[in-house]
């Protein structure tokens, strides 16, 4: 008669075997869930809260909501929209032109390190060159626009001084040009480093067959380069849009307080204590930019292509 201690052993080691990924996956679930599920329940949980002058009502409630969207279901005498659907399409318009200029920027960038650049010295040296801005606070790249673009500032008097205008540009700094100009400044960077991930992983037998094949350069670039290169495109896009929509200091700095934003009026509501409404400010916007994600995510399997 065997002994069943071999058995025994065997079970327990197939058993150990199967509780190993759960619990190797364990402390990067618990990090997940203590710092991203649970902060967006609480959220979502106070969006549904009252609040007066001094207090939170943890009561549920619709309230924050339906002030949000009030008056949103038509136009206002001057026929224009209600204050949050202006606020998200000026939102979006930046998001859309910050997205258009980062993404040609960011593609040109990177086909060139990819593609022209032939030493991985010098390809690596110049890459880095493109990281000095991020060694400096987001902050201090935004203030040193200021000196540059204000109406006493130096390229108002080049323009005035060469007699290109008569008088200085008022529209150089805190209005939309300087919003957009500073959020290119700082996020195309995003663009760059996954465009140039995913063109350096693309077979370069591919181009010299497309080049053997009679293709102009153009040609190779908007049928071999640029569907290889989607899987970047697409993350450097979600990277950009998702901190636009988000963002209020840049607005806010390069702005002069002047512009409205999503981000910008959920800060203000948050420094005036209004956390239910603020909190149903971010749910909205969250719900938005999730949609944005969705959508090009239906564009290519990005977990595929990685």
């Amino acid at each position: 008669m065997s002994s069943p201690a071999p058995a025994l052993a065997l079970a327990l080691s197939q058993r150990g075997r199967g509780l190993s990924p759960w619990w190797q996956a364990g402390p990067f679930a618990t990090v997940f869930v203590l710092f991203f599920v649970v902060p967006l329940a609480l959220i979502l949980a106070v969006s549904f809260w009252n609040f007066n002058e001094y207090e939170l009502l943890p009561a549920f409630s619709f309230r924050n909501y339906l002030s949000i969207f009030d008056g949103c279901g038509h136009l206002n005498a001057r026929g224009d929209f209600c204050v949050t659907l202006a606020t998200y399409l000026s939102t979006l318009k930046f998001c859309l032109l910050v997205w258009g200029i980062t993404l040609i920027l960011g593609f040109s960038v990177a086909y060139f390190l990819a593609f022209h650049v032939r030493s991985p010295g010098v390809q690596t040296a110049l890459f880095m060159l493109c990281t000095v801005p991020f060694w400096t606070s987001n902050v201090i790249r935004m203030i040193a626009w200021v000196p540059l673009l204000g109406r006493n500032g130096l390229v108002n008097e080049v323009l005035v001084g060469a007699h290109v205008v008569e008088r200085p540009i008022e529209w150089l700094l805190f209005s939309d040009f300087s919003v957009v100009l500073a959020f290119v400044h700082l996020f195309t960077m995003f663009m760059i480093v996954p465009i140039f991930n995913s063109m350096m992983r693309i077979d370069r037998s591919l181009l010299e067959a497309a080049n053997d094949s009679g293709a102009s350069g153009w040609q190779t670039l908007w049928n071999v380069v640029v569907p290889l290169s989607r899987t970047g495109i697409i993350i450097g896009s979600i990277f950009v849009i998702t901190i636009v929509m988000g963002d209020f200091v840049t607005i806010g700095v390069m702005g002069g307080q002047q512009i409205a934003s999503v981000g910008k009026i959920i800060q203000v509501q948050t420094s005036y204590l209004q956390f239910p409404l603020a909190a149903a400010n971010a749910v909205i916007l969250l719900a938005v930019v999730l949609m944005i994600i969705w959508g090009l995510t239906r564009l290519v399997d990005i977990r595929r292509e990685l």
